[in-house]
């Protein structure tokens, strides 16, 4: 099945560096106390957190104990199972009203203009009209990179120059969505440290200026993370969250990433659904999150993947 060996190359570094090394560590004849040790540690490794890695790790432990299982695919298997049970059943989300607004946020360089551009290709593909919207109006850099991945779209981009209030963009570009009948407007912000009290002001703001022109809007506001960042992007994750009450994580560049496992601490943790993934750096790399796929990737038999 290709969307399984998709999922399993871009997880690569993941399971190279923690869960391959968890599988054969259960894979020995007697699994000693010092082996336990290293399972919880290599959870960690992955980023899932010391909470969920002890969990992991103590459930794991109990199930084996009391299942009497020895075959490494059994215990493959019950690890499997353990790690899917923190993650919801996975549904791909679609735009319903007329027309959607998301708002993407993150920090600087989590990768969320590029994530903006994949998102309309996505929808495009899928036969929707898509509206951008540059609200990233401190970097004219910004705005050219987005613009520029438009037009390799075949979607237009509402934007400001350089300095413009980006409320302001994004009321002009809210109205133009209602004008032209738009299905889904992709909202691009500025870039900002999730400490800065007045960035987040800022973001605030622009929800209220977009919920004027439309009923209910945004409907969406989405956290893009670079998931390489691992925990960072679980700290940034809660920051977001207590300022504008993020609904779902985009998990940028998790091909290049061995802290895939912050996938798991985010949905623990936030109770938010992670929507979308970046498994490449094609337009058509940004992929619906899809749980069984993003856990049977992490355990794959690298035989499997060849």
């Amino acid at each position: 099945m290709e969307g399984r060996s998709t999922w399993a190359r871009a997880l690569d570094k993941t399971r190279r560096s923690a869960f391959g090394r968890v599988v054969s560590l259960l894979g020995g004849s007697e699994i000693s106390s010092s082996s336990w040790d290293q399972v919880e540690e290599s959870l960690l490794e992955a980023d899932l957190g010391p909470h969920l890695a002890r969990k992991i790790s103590t459930q794991l432990k109990k199930t084996i104990q009391e299942e009497g299982l020895l075959r490494r695919e059994d215990l493959r298997r019950s690890l499997q199972d353990l790690l899917l049970q923190g993650m919801p059943p996975t549904k791909e989300w679609e735009p319903v009203t007329l027309p959607t607004i998301v708002l993407l946020v993150g920090v600087n360089g989590s990768g969320k203009t590029t994530t903006v551009a994949k998102l309309a290709w996505h929808w495009k593909q899928r036969g929707k009209k898509v509206l951008l919207a540059a609200a990233d109006t401190y970097r004219a850099a910004a705005r050219d990179q987005l613009e520029v991945w438009a037009e390799r779209v075949g979607e237009e981009v509402i934007s400001g120059r350089p300095g413009t209030d980006p409320a302001a963009v994004a009321h002009d570009s809210a109205v133009a969505a209602l004008a032209r009948g738009v299905d889904l407007l992709l909202v691009d912000t500025a870039g900002r440290l999730h400490t800065r009290y007045n960035l987040m002001e800022e973001l605030k703001k622009i929800r209220r200026v977009l919920g004027k022109v439309v009923a209910g809007a945004p409907q969406e506001t989405w956290l893009v993370v670079d998931a390489t960042t691992g925990q960072n992007g679980l700290a940034q994750a809660h920051a977001f969250q207590e300022a504008v009450g993020v609904s779902g994580a985009i998990l940028a560049k998790l091909d290049g990433s061995a802290r895939g496992g912050v996938a798991f601490a985010i949905q623990s943790e936030l109770k938010i659904p992670i929507r979308y993934v970046g498994l490449g750096e094609g337009l058509e790399d940004l992929q619906p999150f899809a749980s069984e796929l993003f856990v049977e990737g992490l355990l794959e038999p690298q035989a499997a993947i060849s």
